[in-house]
């Protein structure tokens, strides 16, 4: 197992030249991207359930899925306890992903997410994490949570909060298995990514 820290992104100064400064820019200037969607921006400063819900739309647009979406829409869909409420309602409405239109829908049950393409996993199944992953293997349905060592055990994209900021880090080996594609300015602005196999 081998866990990659990326460094910060960091605000491009214009003394900086050549292709470090170019690739800087750049990944900082994705991550403000990800950061912040239309519905945010009469807000300020957004909170962090604003700042997930606007990276789990945002994650759609570089991630590549190894087959087509199962329904006529672009399905975002929350296991357990909803911690999102109306705020990832109100981010993605109106919004679309490869001509589909963006559908938030909450489950009761891991059976429902071959529907998904990606699945936020609440914390209040960390219990039975396990189970829900065995059950969603090689499904290609992008799984993400704030739990504690998701990544490390399975999950895709965890949320972390760094300086108070909200990041993600990425498990390659797991999109892998079910034939998921991270591209790669996604890996640029991830905190780390892990390339080895998960362990409970």
């Amino acid at each position: 197992m081998r866990l990659r820290r990326n460094p910060n992104p960091k605000v491009c100064r214009s003394t900086k030249t050549g292709l470090r400064r170019r690739l800087t820019c750049a990944a900082w200037l994705l991550l403000l991207s990800l950061c912040i969607a239309p519905a945010l921006l009469a807000q300020s400063p957004p909170t962090e359930l604003q700042v997930k819900a606007a990276f789990l739309y945002k994650f759609g647009a570089f991630v590549t899925w190894p087959n087509p979406a199962p329904n006529g829409s672009f399905d975002i869909c929350i296991l357990g306890h909803d911690p999102f409420g109306k705020t990832l309602d109100a981010t993605i409405a109106g919004e679309s992903i490869n001509g589909k239109n963006l559908a938030a829908n909450r489950i009761s049950s891991v059976q429902e997410a071959a529907q998904c393409r990606i699945l936020f996993i609440s914390s209040s199944e960390e219990s039975r994490l396990r189970e829900i992953l065995l059950a969603l293997n090689k499904l290609p349905v992008l799984t993400v949570s704030d739990m504690p060592r998701f990544v490390e055990r399975g999950g895709m994209i965890q949320f972390v909060l760094e300086s108070g900021r909200v990041r993600f880090e990425a498990n390659m080996a797991s999109a892998q298995n079910a034939g998921i594609t991270f591209s790669s300015q996604l890996l640029k602005v991830a905190s780390a990514v892990r390339h080895g196999e998960a362990r409970d």
